[in-house]
């Protein structure tokens, strides 16, 4: 039995969290367009016959601006201790610039192998994508360096097994049917936040989270924070139609996680500068 941990580094959006789904076999984390969507680490398992690959997705490397972007610095930096290998993720679609040359400083000094994913290849021209890969190669001395699609699963599988050839002699880690670490109740309030990322923008989503507050085998009730009164009005909508469609998208998924049909009912409320709030983050598990 092979098993190891891999820490998976990169800038924020260059699709981190879709690469561990894809990986994983199935969802593990929400994934989303804006940026600072993956808030805590989450350990996404792929489980083979002889194998338990355990990929711990952490938010993007960031400058921190408060209490929770400090917590989401500090998880990352924590991350890093005691892993076997790292997972460098780069973007295909960007300029390898300053700020992944930073992350990579930090990965190549680790002393563990470091495998680099060029990731959004599809619709690219090869030549860009020949560019691209040549500019990552020199970015350290790197173990292997594969150009794939999370999305299409293009070189997700040649990805997976370079990884599962990294893990060292070891038990298992999770229980074989396991596909994250994270609690149910976690898992719904992410899946909630996901939808509300998907129909908002500009400054809302930064400010949005989701606290369950009662979960039982039937019936959920979920609060959607804010930190002002008119992020209030915006998730709640026009007659209460944005808050309806969050909770229409998310429930098919709620019940795909849990196994069986659900009430969800999410409530909106103004929790002023949550993000410095202490004691809230760590209820929240952030």
């Amino acid at each position: 039995m092979k098993s190891g941990i891999l820490a998976v580094a990169g800038r924020p959006n260059v699709g981190k969290s879709t690469l561990v789904n894809a990986l994983c076999g199935g969802k593990v984390a929400i994934v989303s367009d804006k940026p600072q969507t993956t808030r805590r680490r989450i350990f996404g398992i792929a489980n083979g016959e002889d194998y338990q690959l355990v990929l711990a997705d952490l938010p993007g490397f960031q400058r921190p601006l408060d209490p929770l972007t400090e917590h989401m610095q500090r998880t990352v930096d924590q991350s890093f201790e005691d892993v076997d290998a790292v997972l460098f993720v780069l973007s295909a679609r960007e300029r390898i610039g300053a700020g992944d040359r930073f992350i990579a400083k930090r990965v190549f000094e680790l002393g563990v192998p470091v495998v680099i994913a060029l990731n959004k290849v599809d619709r690219l021209k090869p030549g860009h994508i020949a560019t691209q890969m040549d500019t990552a190669s020199k970015l350290g001395e790197f173990h292997a360096l594969h150009p794939v699609s999370a999305k299409t699963g293009d070189g997700v599988e040649e990805l997976r097994q370079e990884l599962v050839g990294l893990l060292p002699e070891g038990p298992a880690y999770f229980p074989r049917e396991q596909r994250t670490d994270l609690p149910a109740e976690v898992q719904v309030a992410e899946l909630v936040r996901e939808q509300a990322l998907r129909l908002t923008k500009e400054e809302v989503p930064h400010a949005i989270t989701v606290d369950v507050e009662e979960m039982d085998e039937s019936v959920i009730r979920a609060a959607v924070l804010v930190e002002t009164e008119s992020q209030k009005q915006i998730l709640i909508g026009k007659g209460g139609s944005m808050v309806r469609e969050i909770g229409r998208r998310a429930r098919p998924e709620i019940e795909e996680l849990l196994g069986h049909s659900v009430f969800l009912e999410l409530q909106v409320k103004v929790k002023p500068r949550w993000r410095r709030d202490e004691a809230l983050l760590q209820r929240l598990g952030l």
